[in-house]
């Protein structure tokens, strides 16, 4: 099994993904409780553009342990972006909030619930958790310069000093 598995992702890797899809599903089949097979299934859906498809592999590759912590990071980042991709923006949120718990100082899983927040009109609320990322993460000298004012706005973005805000 883990001879197939390992084509599987070489094919996925190569581009060969509906041959990748073909093997994955049949080791779907014949081990449908192991983990790395469903998140590997999941990821060749995801990248042929069926995410609807995609779905019950990543529920099924997260439901379990098993994965590594990298591939269980994926999944649960595949799974929101999934949802959100689906206009399912309500488990996305639920997906990437709990993922971002699991693991809160992933900076692609953050921006990702980020997005998801705009999606379910919680506008605010993605523009400081995406501020944020860019405060804390950005070599970008001009961000770089302005960290401690976007770190400033992330906290409270409706801040209007003196009387600015009441003419």
């Amino acid at each position: 099994m883990d001879a197939r598995l390992a084509r599987a992702v070489r094919l996925r890797e190569e581009g060969r993904r509906e041959e990748a899809r073909t093997l994955l599903l049949d080791l779907r089949d014949r081990c449908p409780d192991n983990v790395r097979v469903a998140y590997q299934t999941a990821w060749v859906h995801d990248t042929l553009g069926l995410e609807a498809e995609a779905v019950p592999h990543y529920v099924a590759a997260v439901a379990r342990p098993g994965l590594s912590e990298e591939d269980r990071r994926g999944a649960l980042l595949g799974l929101g972006s999934t949802y959100r991709t689906l206009g399912r923006h309500p488990e996305a949120v639920a997906t990437l909030s709990a993922a971002v718990e699991e693991f809160p100082d992933d900076q692609a899983l953050r921006t990702f619930l980020s997005m998801a927040l705009y999606n379910v009109g919680r506008a605010h609320d993605g523009m400081r958790l995406l501020l944020t990322v860019l405060a804390e993460t950005s070599a970008d000298p001009g961000v770089v310069g302005y960290r401690a004012a976007i770190e400033y706005y992330a906290r409270d973005l409706d801040a209007v000093e003196g009387d600015a805000g009441q003419a």
